[in-house]
């Protein structure tokens, strides 16, 4: 099946409101979800008693819309055509797409679905439109099944370093395109900064010419107490 059963609770349930077991804890909001239950959301003093060898992922927020770290959903699901973002140095996904206005002109990417700019060569802006494109086209997948996701536990920060193990050879291409864009730029302006330097020294020499050495002195030796020849009487 394409679409995994707990997906759509996950899409569904609210987050960040305050445990009722454990609303005077210091870590009470709800930001937990089981994909084994497919239930509420849970704080995480639920998850060390009830949840304890379960497989559960943690709900982030930017700017008041749930994120979902990339490490961590992308071992459970096909996360492929999905844009990415990096906030505060980990990789995310957003689980929902967000109102935006119409788009304007200029916009190259955009999502196929609500129509939000993207910022790179992506299909969807999150997973719900991803499941809309899912249910609507057939031509995309959350099945992990085929994928190569690697031998072994993966931590996830070490995943976010490079931003790129599991997000599919599309997405790594994309990156590695814009990395190479980046560097040039970076390059063509030291470059271009050094040619101005040049050009500022080169025009201060042709306003301010260096000054030309004092000429030589013609000064003539002072000639000495002239002697008259001796007088002979004759």
């Amino acid at each position: 099946m394409s679409v995994p059963a707990w997906l759509e609770s996950l899409l569904s349930t609210a987050f960040f409101s305050v445990c009722r077991v454990h609303r005077d804890a210091a870590r009470s909001e709800c930001n937990m979800y089981c994909l084994d239950c497919k239930g509420e959301s849970f704080c995480f003093y639920c998850r060390s008693s009830r949840h304890k060898d379960h497989q559960v992922i943690q709900i982030r927020r930017s700017s008041y819309h749930d994120v979902v770290r990339v490490g961590e959903i992308q071992k459970v699901l096909d996360i492929s055509g999905v844009q990415t973002y990096v906030i505060n140095s980990a990789r995310v996904l957003f689980l929902n797409e967000r109102p935006q206005p119409k788009s304007g002109k200029g916009v190259a990417h955009i999502c196929e679905i609500c129509g939000r700019s993207l910022l790179d060569t992506f299909r969807f802006c999150s997973l719900g439109c991803k499941l809309v494109g899912i249910k609507r086209n057939g031509d995309a997948s959350f099945s992990m099944e085929g994928k190569n996701v690697g031998g072994g536990d993966v931590q996830g920060e070490a995943i976010e370093e490079d931003g790129s193990t599991l997000l599919g050879m599309q997405e790594r291409i994309m990156m590695r395109r814009r990395e190479a864009q980046i560097s040039s730029r970076l390059t063509s302006t030291s470059s271009s900064r050094e040619d101005d330097q040049e050009l500022r020294e080169g025009t201060q020499h042709d306003i301010y010419p260096t000054t030309p050495p004092p000429p030589p002195s013609n000064s003539r030796r002072r000639k000495g107490i002239p002697h008259r020849a001796p007088f002979f009487a004759s």
